[in-house]
């Protein structure tokens, strides 16, 4: 069951990243597009080939890290300091990528229609909330970390 937990992961995270490439290879499609069409503006393209690469990024890091944590690495972590290091790298990349939509966003609208701009605030307050919620998991579980490594050694001497 576990070779094919595997491979579903490999397949998954495989697909995934051939998503993110087609999807980097379509926002710069659209720009090249918008370059040779006459007359159209850039900024709305400009924008939306940032917003593909963005998403992109995002979508090839989830990839990245299924391959890494389940295909690679299986699903044991042998300490919880590295577990705690590797959702902190993924939750930052989501972060990041959730911040860079949004401004981007705020950007694409703001310039004409002021009244969408509760979708891209709405995206910001997500971000940070995210970001909150990664420093609240990460103050609790160092704390933990140290708590368990403090009664290990006290055990150790008492054995």
């Amino acid at each position: 069951m576990q070779l094919l937990s595997r491979l579903m992961f490999g397949l998954a995270g495989s697909v995934l990243m051939l998503l993110a490439l087609g999807l980097i290879i379509f926002g710069c499609w659209r720009l090249v597009a918008a370059f040779t069409l006459s007359g159209e503006h850039l900024a709305e393209p400009l924008l939306g080939a940032v917003g593909y690469v963005i998403i992109s990024i995002a979508v090839f890091d989830v990839a990245k890290f299924l391959i890494e944590e389940e295909v690679l690495n299986g699903r044991e972590r042998r300490i919880a300091s590295e577990a705690r290091r590797s959702l902190t790298k993924f939750i930052s990349t989501i972060a990041i990528a959730i911040f860079l939509e949004a401004l981007v966003t705020v950007f694409r609208v703001s310039a004409t229609r002021v009244t969408e701009l509760l979708y891209p605030t709405f995206l910001l307050i997500a971000a940070t909330l995210l970001v909150i919620g990664l420093g609240a998991y990460q103050r609790l579980s160092a704390m933990v970390e140290r708590q368990v490594d403090a009664g290990d050694r006290t055990h150790e001497r008492n054995s």
